[in-house]
Order: C-alpha cells, then sequence, then structure tokens
C-alpha cells in the first residue's frame, strides 16, 4: 500500500468509525473504538517509520480558491510525534475499556466520547503533517474542540464543566496569537506554506514573530505563565484521557515550538537564552507545586508542567548550540527534548492511569483520605512506583536517559562557554538538580501517602485490584520505558537520524559529532543494566526470603505506643505534614489558604472547630484573577446598555442605521 492510499485509509477509518459506534451496544463501544483506535494507528504508524526510515513524505491537495493548494509532509520530526500520538492513544483506548465500565448506562454519552477520541486522534495526526497555516489552525481548532468535550464527559459536575470552559477559553487565546502570527507571514510572504515562515525569518529580525508563535504554542504546551489550565483541566477529565492529554496533547504545543525554532536564522542567542531561563523556572515552579498539592491527578498536572520545562531547557540548549555554531550541544540538547517527549508521554500516562485506578476504586483523589492501598492494590501499587521512579530520572527507567542527555549538554556548555554563558548553564544545572531532587520528594510523599501505612477513611466498598483490562497498557508502557533504560543506543540513533533530516547545519558527514556522543550513551546503558540487576538482586533477596518464612507462624504484636494506649488511623503522616516544612519555606511562590477560627481570649472550653487549607496557584492569583476582576469591574460600567427594555433595543436599531446612512452619504463607509 503506497503512502497516499495510507493517508486516504486513515480518513476512511475516522469515518467508519464515527458511524459506527453509535450502532453498537454499549457495553462493546469501547472495544469497537479501540479497534479503530489500533487501525488508524496501524496505517499512520507504517507511514511514519516508512519517514524515519529515509522516504520522506509530501503531497499537495488542491483546496478552494480562498485557500490555496494545502501541503500535506511528513518528515522526521512530524513522524517522530505521530509515533508518539499512537502509542498514547493505543494505550488510552484499552485502558479506557475498563474504566469506563461503569459509565454503561450512559449510552449517548458513551457514544459521543467515544466518537470524540477517534476525532481527537486523528485530529493530532493531522496537525503533525499539515503544513498549510489555514489547514493547521483547523485541525488545531478541531483538536481542541474533541479534548475540551472529551474533558467533560462529567458536566453535570460543575466544577468538570468550570474546568472545561477555563480549558476552551485559553486554548482559543492560543489560537488568536498562532492566527496573528499566521497572518503577518502571510501578508509578508504571500503565501500559507510552512516554507514561508523560514523565508520570513530569513529576511526580518525573528524575535518577535517567535514570540507570537511561542505564546500559542506555549499554552498548549504548559509553559508558566500560560499554563494555568492544566491543574483543572487534567483532574476533570476521565483518566484514560488525563493520560492521553498529559502524554500528546501538551506535546503538540512543543511540536510546534520546535518546528518553528527549527527555521530560525537570527536572534538564535537572544530567543535561546529566554527559552533556557523560562523552562528552569517553568520546571521548578511545576514541581514545587506538585510537592505541596494534595489532589493526586491536580499533582501530576503540576508534574507535567515540571517536565515541559525540562523539554524546553533541551530546545533552548539546542538554539544557543545553533547561535553559537556549536553541533555538539545542538544534538544534546535536540535529542534531550525529543527523547524526553517521549518519555515522559510514557511515565506521565502510566501515573495517569495508576490514579485512575486509584480513583476508581475509592472515588476520592484526595491523597489525605487514602493509605495502606499497597495491600488491597499491590499491582497498582507497583505500577505506580515505577512511574515515579521514572519520572524521578532514576535508572535503570527512561527518564535519566534523557535528563542524563540534557545534563551533558550544560556541562558541554560549561566547559565550551565563555563566563556569562558558563554561569547560565552552572544556573541552569543547578535549577535541574533542584527539579530531579523535589521530583523524588513528591513521588516520595504520593507513593507514601497513597499506598503505605493504613487506610485513613473508611469506603463503602472494599478496594480491590482493578481489572486486567486496564494494567495491560501500564503493563506495555513499562516494557518500553525499559527497552529505552536497557538500550538507549537503538533510540539516539534515531534520534541522530531526525537531527540529520531536519536540522540542515547537521550533515552525517561530520562523523566526530556522532563519534564523540558514544562513549556517553554506552555510559548510559551500562547505567541501566546494572541498576537493573541490582533491582533482580533485591528482588531475589526478597523470594528466597519467602521461600524460607512462608512456613513459619507470624506473631503479631504491638509495637510501642509513644503513651497512646489508642491509636488510630488519623495518627499518620499526611500529605500536608510530609511537604509543610517546603511550602512554609517558599510560601511566596506557594501560597496557602486557610480556613480557621482563631481561638477568642475568653474561650475556657471552646467549640468544635473544623480546619481547611489548600494551595493556590501564584500567577493564577495574582496576575490572572486580578486582570479578570478589573476587566468584569470596567465591563459593569456599561450594564445600562443591557437594560432588558425592548424600547431601547429598537433605539439602537435605529442608531445604527443612522450611522451607516450617514457613513455612506458622507463616503465614510
Amino acid at each position: 500500500m503506497g503512502s497516499v492510499q495510507l493517508v486516504v485509509s486513515s480518513l476512511i477509518l475516522t469515518s467508519v468509525g464515527i458511524v459506527l459506534i453509535p450502532l453498537f451496544p454499549s457495553k462493546i463501544k469501547a472495544v469497537i473504538n479501540f479497534i479503530f483506535v489500533l487501525f488508524i494507528a496501524s496505517v499512520t504508524s507504517i507511514l511514519a517509520v516508512n519517514v524515519l526510515i529515509g522516504n520522506p513524505f509530501e503531497m499537495i491537495i488542491a483546496g478552494p480558491p480562498f485557500f490555496g493548494n494545502v501541503p500535506l509532509r511528513i518528515d522526521a520530526l512530524s513522524a517522530w510525534f505521530m509515533l508518539i500520538i499512537n502509542l498514547t492513544c493505543i494505550n488510552g483506548a484499552l485502558y479506557g475499556i475498563g474504566y469506563m465500565k461503569s459509565y454503561s448506562e450512559q449510552k449517548a454519552n458513551l457514544s459521543l466520547h467515544w466518537i470524540l477520541f477517534l476525532i481527537f486522534q486523528s485530529s493530532m495526526l493531522w496537525v503533525c503533517m499539515l503544513q498549510h497555516s489555514l489547514a493547521f489552525l483547523i485541525a488545531w481548532e478541531l483538536m481542541s474542540l474533541s479534548s475540551f468535550l472529551l474533558v467533560i464527559f462529567e458536566h453535570s459536575n460543575k466544577q468538570t464543566l468550570r474546568a472545561g470552559m477555563n480549558y476552551l477559553v485559553q486554548m482559543h487565546i492560543g489560537v488568536v496569537f498562532l492566527t496573528i502570527a499566521f497572518l503577518w507571514v502571510y501578508f509578508s510572504e504571500g503565501s500559507c506554506d510552512f516554507y514561508s515562515i523560514g523565508i520570513f525569518f530569513n529576511a526580518n529580525s525573528n524575535f518577535w514573530l517567535f514570540l507570537l508563535f511561542f505564546i500559542g504554542f506555549g499554552i498548549k504546551a504548559g509553559f508558566i505563565p500560560l499554563h494555568s489550565w492544566l491543574p483543572h483541566a487534567h483532574p476533570a477529565a476521565p483518566s484514560h484521557i488525563s493520560g492521553v492529554m498529559s502524554g500528546v496533547i501538551v506535546k503538540l504545543g512543543i511540536y510546534g515550538i520546535i518546528r518553528v525554532a527549527l527555521m530560525l536564522k537570527n536572534d538564535l542567542m537572544l530567543i535561546g537564552e529566554s527559552l533556557l531561563i523560562l523552562s528552569i523556572i517553568t520546571g521548578v515552579y511545576g514541581i514545587l507545586n506538585a510537592a505541596v498539592h494534595r489532589d493526586l491527578k491536580k499533582m501530576l498536572a503540576y508534574c507535567t508542567i515540571e517536565n515541559i520545562g525540562i523539554i524546553g531547557a533541551g530546545i533552548g540548549l539546542a538554539l544557543i548550540g545553533m547561535g553559537l555554531n556549536n553541533p555538539l550541544l545542538l544534538v544534546i540538547g535536540l535529542s534531550g527534548a525529543l527523547l524526553h517527549t517521549l518519555n515522559h508521554s510514557l511515565f506521565k500516562s502510566l501515573l495517569f492511569f495508576s490514579a485512575g485506578s486509584v480513583y476508581q476504586q475509592t472515588h476520592t483523589r484526595d491523597m489525605e483520605k487514602l493509605g495502606g492501598l499497597v495491600h488491597k492494590m499491590p499491582q497498582t501499587a507497583v505500577l505506580f512506583l515505577i512511574g515515579a521512579l521514572a519520572i524521578g530520572g532514576l535508572p535503570p527507567f527512561n527518564g535519566f536517559v534523557s535528563e542524563f542527555l540534557i545534563y551533558m549538554g550544560f556541562l558541554n556548555g560549561i566547559k565550551t562557554m565563555g563566563l556569562f554563558h558558563s554561569v547560565l548553564m552552572i544556573l541552569s544545572l543547578s535549577g535541574l538538580a533542584i527539579i530531579g531532587g523535589l521530583s523524588l520528594l513528591t513521588f516520595t510523599k504520593s507513593f507514601g501517602i497513597l499506598f503505605l501505612g493504613n487506610l485513613r477513611e473508611e469506603f463503602h466498598h472494599t478496594p480491590t485490584e482493578v481489572s486486567l483490562i486496564m494494567r495491560i497498557p501500564q503493563f506495555l508502557i513499562i516494557l518500553i520505558m525499559l527497552s529505552i533504560g536497557l538500550f538507549p543506543q537503538f533510540y539516539f540513533s534515531v534520534l541522530l537520524c531526525i537531527i540529520n533530516s531536519v536540522v540542515p547545519s547537521i550533515q552525517r558527514s561530520d562523523v566526530s559529532i556522532f563519534q564523540s556522543m558514544v562513549p556517553t550513551i554506552s555510559l548510559i546503558a551500562e547505567v541501566g543494566k546494572y541498576s537493573l540487576m541490582f533491582l533482580i538482586l533485591l528482588i531475589l533477596v526478597f523470594l528466597i526470603r519467602n521461600l524460607f518464612t512462608r512456613n513459619r507462624v507470624a506473631q503479631l504484636n504491638t509495637t510501642w505506643g509513644c503513651g497512646y494506649v489508642a491509636p488510630y488511623s488519623k495518627m499518620q503522616f499526611t500529605g500536608k505534614s510530609f511537604s509543610k516544612t517546603l511550602g512554609k519555606l517558599l510560601w511566596f511562590i506557594v501560597t496557602e489558604k486557610k480556613k480557621y477560627t482563631e481561638l477568642a481570649p475568653h474561650e475556657i472550653f471552646p467549640q468544635t472547630r473544623s480546619h481547611t487549607s489548600h494551595y493556590i496557584d501564584f500567577f493564577e492569583n495574582n496576575i490572572i484573577y486580578r486582570f479578570t476582576n478589573r476587566l468584569l469591574f470596567s465591563l459593569n460600567y456599561f450594564q445600562f446598555i443591557q437594560n432588558g427594555k425592548i424600547q431601547m433595543y429598537v433605539l439602537y436599531g435605529v442608531f445604527f442605521f443612522i450611522l451607516v446612512f450617514l457613513g455612506t452619504l458622507f463616503n465614510f463607509v
């Protein structure tokens, strides 16, 4: 089957799936959706792999007169992101079969949900394939609208609906900036083809146009201060949608930034340094908020912001390498960013799926109400632990590989640059180290509070392990994560092919660049293998111990109760107590809101009191809310116009006709 036939087949499969899903019973709608997702992923992945082995695809589609010809191009960069999209969507659709069983009575809602999932997958793929600004914006908008409707699946919940509307509004703000940027290029170069962006950059200053593109794509990606939709939308969405959104939809913002960044011709140092600084701040800010939040899915949403910062740091390094004509720094930075894009899609979808399993069994995301789940859900506990180790950057898992590459980029910059840039690299390296340390703190807290200790509250039913269909995609993700950690050479060779294809300044003939990376990649592989051997050794010791002690009679005795003769489940560390010191130390960034009535001096025997607290987002509270409040306050002055009197509305119409008449009479219109 040729490339054109594969593209057409993906469209036909999407259309057929949209028509057929409503016709099937509710119990198998999810299975039918998975089959179509798998077929669409298969045909488009064949296309992507064919491109990665050296056969770029280009097709010109004849559009309407106002549209012009629409170029459909798949280069190595598009192919990489298409494979990530397909992998994550397959896992999300498979997990959703089990997760959505409890909603089987909502027949119409389920039909719409799975139809939207197909549209969501296809629109993301078309975002990667279309290189015509107007067609790209249509696919981008379709992606945003379908994901919005997926987020508000439980639309009867006011908080869910509010989170969805917040997401939709911010996505359209991003579209406004992208539209302005594309129009600027169109009026300057007279073309909607993406090639015209490079032509514009070649003849004009690059900074301001890139800034417009960065804001438009950065809102989708979640860079601060453009991130505020993430902590609301991810908790509101069903967990298989949260996993896909965090795994790939934010990455399409990264795709857009990389696509535009590779066309830059000047201002490379300014843009690269600015992006690097913003990315490190984004990473630190994201993980700080993740460390203090106690809503499980909101915590994971802030971790997404943290990892977007890490990916952005790699892109910033690559741009600095381009500006300094340092091909090694360019290769390290871009390969680290691209690989971490894949890595984050894997371990973050794994963590969201594990969180969804916990939520399905307990019906709460509040860590303070959970605990001791390792005894009820042992496999979910292990899966979450592996995801936590991976996102913390520990070997032998995949997060270590990409973060190590970015560390190597900073070290290379320190050795080869002048004083100013060396200081910038040292500070960036320190920021990345802080991010890694806080990530370990965050997931030590999360795993300990969720799975260790005792259950803090009684549930209506006893939590049990989730169904096998919900665990299978998590096992598949772990296998891929281990393959990256143990065999990074293969993935790095693919990344080198991508970089060689999309970056004109890097040529395969420059053997020294690639040879200099071989020891680093080999070292990463050795670390991964020895780490895996150490983990296997620990597991063997545990199994041998169980083998020798399984027939012994277990004796249970109480430990010293520190003076408490009647301990109960509340006498445990909470998520708040675990991170309170960090929150107090950095109170000016992670602001805590408390609701508590202080004791009055005359209250000798005070009444029962309740104490509640939650952390608020610094940028949302101090920038977005203040701006919107001032805007609403200003608009209140114009309320007299909308007064409900029909006579006044008729009068407005008369005034309008008079203005049009006068404008026409005096040639103003």
